[in-house]
This record gives structure tokens, sequence and C-alpha cells, in this order.
């Protein structure tokens, strides 16, 4: 009997960790067929609700952020690039070298999910940061990344031009802070059971397992 699980993944455009939780959950998922079935939601969390629209240098960002030394921000980016190679996923650090607004990403990522294409948009979004180097807050990069994934490039243009899905957009994010999110990635499963962090594969699958016997 394969058990049903709704699966609701808060995560940022701009979160290097999402990608490798992300990667790790759908390589857990993959251990798990013929005993369970996902539904994967992806739903949004701004890292950086307040960047200005030309964004941050990344450095800069993350020593006022966090304090963090150029040695620690090396080792960390070597950490997340080889994390990513052991996934699939190739990080190219030197290439991403600004941190932009992710609000309209989001909003882009709340329509694909109404047209069943918000798996394909959030991976083409993460490929375009991380691996390309590009802008996530460009309309004119989430359009051609719209038309990438088979959603209509003129309507995603309307929507991008608009307010379209803001408010709600602004009402998934507060829910999930008055839940206590306060970082990603953030796995829930079945609106009960949490899983916090880019888990390795092999953690995200004990946990699925544990999770399905409990019923």
């Amino acid at each position: 009997m394969t058990t049903q699980l709704k699966i609701d993944f808060v995560s940022d455009v701009s979160c290097p960790w999402c990608v490798i939780g992300r990667r790790s959950l759908e390589q857990a998922l993959r251990g798990l067929d013929g005993v369970a079935q996902a539904q994967i939601h992806f739903q949004p969390f701004e890292l950086n609700p307040d960047m200005g629209p030309q964004g941050q240098d990344i450095g800069e960002h993350i020593a006022e952020k966090y304090g963090a030394s150029p040695e620690q921000m090396a080792q960390t980016r070597e950490t997340i690039r080889a994390r990513g190679a052991e996934l699939g996923f190739s990080f190219d650090m030197a290439g991403r070298a600004r941190i932009y607004n992710t609000f309209d990403a989001h909003r882009l990522l709340h329509w694909a999910g109404l047209e069943g294409r918000q798996g394909a948009l959030k991976h083409a979004l993460f490929e375009a940061y991380f691996t390309l180097g590009e802008n996530p807050a460009s309309h004119e990069l989430l359009q051609r990344l719209a038309l990438q994934v088979g959603l209509d490039g003129a309507a995603a243009a309307r929507l991008l031009a608009s307010d379209a899905y803001a408010g709600e957009v602004r009402a998934a994010e507060r829910f999930y802070r008055q839940q206590g999110i306060s970082s990603v990635p953030a796995v829930i499963i079945n609106e009960r059971h949490l899983i916090s962090g880019g888990q390795s594969p092999q953690v995200f699958e004990q946990a699925l397992r544990e999770i399905i016997a409990q019923g």
C-alpha cells in the first residue's frame, strides 16, 4: 500500500541550502518508490524581503548579516559546492556575485503552482541563479524561465507587470513565520512533521519512513 504524503517545502530562491534540501528530498523519495507518493508544494520565504531592486554584493551582504569572515565564507562556499556536486547540482560560487530581492519570483512560483508547473520553475530558478549567476529579480529572466518550463510567456509578463498574487504570497509568508519558521529550508510533512535544513538524502528517507510508520 502506497502512503500519500503532502509536503510543504518552505524555501527561498536565493537559498543554497534549499537547493541541497530539495535535491536530497527528491533522492529520498526515489528511495521510497512504491512506499510513498508525495505532492510537493513550494511555499514562499524571503531571506531578504527588504533587499533593493539592484541587490547587494554577496560578500558584503553575508559579512553584514552574519558577521562572517572571508575565510569562513570561503569554507561555507566550498561545503555548499561539494554538497551540490554530490547531488548532481552545479554551484558556480564565483559567478554568483550578488544577492537579489525574490518577491516577484515567489509571485511567479505561486502562479506556476496553479498551472501545474511549479516544480519545473523552481528548478529553473535555482539553476539560473546558482549555476548561471543570473538575476532572479529580473522580469526579463522570469518571463524567459516561465516560457522555458511551458508556461504562457505573455501571461507571465502581465503577472509581473501587476501585483498579481502579492497578497497570497504575503499571507503564506506570514503563516509560516507565525508557525515558527525562521530559517529555510523547512520541510513540513502532512502539516504536522517538520524536517529542518539541507539534510542528506539518508536523513530525509529515514525521517519519512518513521512518519509513514506512525500512520
